[in-house]
């Protein structure tokens, strides 16, 4: 079944435009409110949550309403991680959950995912007739069936000590010194008070959001805040978030960043010599560089590849077994501890190996030397199709006979943007630069 409305992660877009509006979450709400009602005599229930956009105030009343006039009953959570959206609506007995967020992109885009009464996001099909109920005729409850809504107050309190309960037993960071960045996003109480509450001496950053200021030169995407923040105060270590903190950048006592492939081999690495790895393997996207593959199989271990999008490598996870999986982009997912990515936590589990192990950051950041890599995006309008332009399969394919043997190239479109994302690899920086460059600029020309 096609999707024209779900993306690699959701629903996603520019507030008050397309298929982000509030009449789009109105129906949306009531499309997946009859989907999870399972019948007409039973009380339903959904979790929402959000992260600080100012946007974030009118989706969550449309959709509050679209659920309620199917019957669901509406639990709203306010600002909190999206991974403690997951948490809850399993933890609450939920029948569904929502998050309300563009995770790392700019305050003016918003988006809507869900995930199903287990904590996992739902599957391709479960969007796709969600997808379907929003363009046919929604049933609407009857009147002595219409939902509530109440708001929790203490959902953020619940994942605090949840999140504090994933660091070793008895554990304590007292003496460690640790920058954190929240992006001024969903993460701005929980990290902070998390890591006072487990001893460290506490540096926020990006704990001020306004509802415009979002991921705005701070965050995961913006690691240069963090840096800076490190050396500046001689921290010990720098834990940056992403919007809706379910992704994670490291920053060692340098300032040197570690992106989620060192994280996700630092933590492969541990698990298999404590025996608790399993399956043998890490699961990771196309876009995880060679040099991470080459790592694991030193060590004995596979590396499993899928799609880009944190919520396939779940799936592969989930139907092979496996618990430790992640993004290069900083998606680090532990399904012992939750059903997501969940960058605080991944956060927690660096600082219990520098504990564990008494090595500085610096140590640990560096497991595996990689190969060069560039990634570069190119934006596209809506309706433009520049990967289906003759000159730019021409180029690519020049580029990939020259490129063969030496490295490899990745083309895609993004799930979530307007962008086509170019990256290559290769041993060759020169040969690398030359590709990236030429496939970019045949895109570019495409698209005008």
């Amino acid at each position: 079944m096609t999707r024209k409305l779900f993306g690699t992660d959701g629903v996603r877009g520019e507030a008050n435009s397309g298929n982000m509006t509030a009449e789009m979450a109105l129906r949306l709400g009531a499309a997946a409110g009859r989907y999870f009602r399972r019948d007409h005599s039973t009380r339903h229930r959904v979790v929402i949550g959000k992260d600080t956009r100012l946007s974030g105030y009118m989706f969550e009343n449309a959709l509050t309403a679209g659920l309620t006039s199917t019957g669901m009953n509406v639990l709203l959570l306010g600002p909190v991680p999206t991974p403690a959206v997951g948490y809850l609506t399993r933890s609450m007995r939920a029948d569904l959950g929502i998050m309300i967020s563009a995770s790392h992109n700019p305050a003016k885009d918003n988006g809507i995912k869900f995930f199903g009464p287990d904590g996992f996001k739902l599957s391709d099909e479960a969007e796709a007739e969600i997808e379907a109920l929003v363009a046919g005729e929604i049933q609407l409850a009857q009147p002595m069936n219409i939902g509530r809504a109440k708001r929790i107050d203490d959902g953020l309190g619940r994942y605090v000590e949840y999140a504090k309960t994933t660091f070793p037993a008895r554990g304590r960071l007292s003496g460690l010194k640790v920058v954190v960045d929240c992006a001024n996003g969903a993460a701005y109480k929980a990290a902070p008070e998390v890591l006072w509450e487990l001893g460290c001496e506490v540096i926020p950053v990006g704990v001020a959001p306004n509802g415009l200021n979002i991921n705005e030169k701070c965050g995961s995407t913006y690691t240069q805040t963090c840096a800076e923040a490190v050396v500046a105060h001689g921290a010990d270590l720098g834990i940056s978030l992403d919007g809706d903190a379910d992704r994670v950048m490291i920053v060692d006592e340098t300032g040197r960043v570690a992106d989620g492939d060192q994280i996700m081999a630092l933590f492969a690495r541990r698990w298999a010599e404590a025996g608790t790895l399993r399956g043998g393997a890490l699961v990771a996207t196309v876009m995880s560089n060679l040099g991470l593959e080459r790592f694991m199989d030193s060590l004995g271990l596979g590396l499993e590849r899928t799609a880009v999008g944190d919520r396939y490598v779940v799936e592969r996870m989930r139907a092979g077994g496996f618990n430790l999986g992640g993004e290069q982009s900083g998606h680090i997912v532990m399904t012992d501890f939750a059903t997501t990515g969940d960058g605080l936590m991944a956060g927690l589990q660096f600082l219990a190996a520098m504990a564990e192990t008494g090595q500085r950051a610096s140590e640990l950041v560096r497991q595996f030397e990689t190969v060069p890599q560039m990634l570069k995006n190119v934006r596209y309008q809506a309706g433009q199709a520049p990967l289906d332009a003759e000159n730019v399969r021409k180029v690519i394919e020049v580029s990939e006979a020259e490129i063969a043997g030496k490295g490899r190239i990745l083309i895609r479109k993004s799930g979530t943007e307007p962008l086509i994302r170019v990256m290559a690899e290769c041993e060759d920086e020169a040969l690398l630069t030359r590709t990236v460059e030429r496939i970019v600029e045949a895109v570019e020309a495409a698209a005008g």
